[in-house]
């Protein structure tokens, strides 16, 4: 049986490891959703699990709380373009910032840390592990 995810970041340790988790989490423009009357920044992708023993992807939600403002850096204007999602840190008391590959960002202005990360399927074989840097 698998074991899916469900995991809350309060804290940077907390967003260090769930960090970790997203690394190379694949997501497309059109999945990505800022609910700004709750105030809320919702990214569903497939993650892939580093944690399982096999090259595997789940689909996973990204949920941000307490968004106030979002801003976005080459972000693509093609919504179904593949974007992997390098990491996600605090910079400084209220923001956030997603990187993705190909120098894609959105930078999130947040009233306090509140991510939470859900597996929402089961999980596929993945084609490969995913690669960084020049072999």
């Amino acid at each position: 049986m698998t074991e899916l995810l469900l995991l809350r970041a309060e804290d940077v340790q907390d967003l260090k490891i769930l960090s970790a988790c997203v690394q190379d989490m694949t997501v497309k423009p059109v999945d990505v959703g800022w609910l700004a009357r709750q105030r809320r920044l919702v990214l569903v992708g497939n993650r892939y699990r580093w944690e399982a023993q096999a090259p595997t992807r789940i689909r996973s939600a990204l949920r941000f709380e307490g968004v106030v403002r979002v801003a976005r850096r080459e972000w693509p204007d093609t919504p179904h373009a593949v974007l992997p999602l390098l990491a996600v840190t605090a910079e400084g008391e209220d923001q956030l910032l997603l990187a993705f590959g190909g120098g894609a960002a959105l930078r999130l202005h947040v009233e306090a840390l509140d991510v939470t990360l859900e597996d929402l399927s089961g999980p596929w074989g993945a084609v490969a592990e995913p690669r960084h840097g020049a072999d």
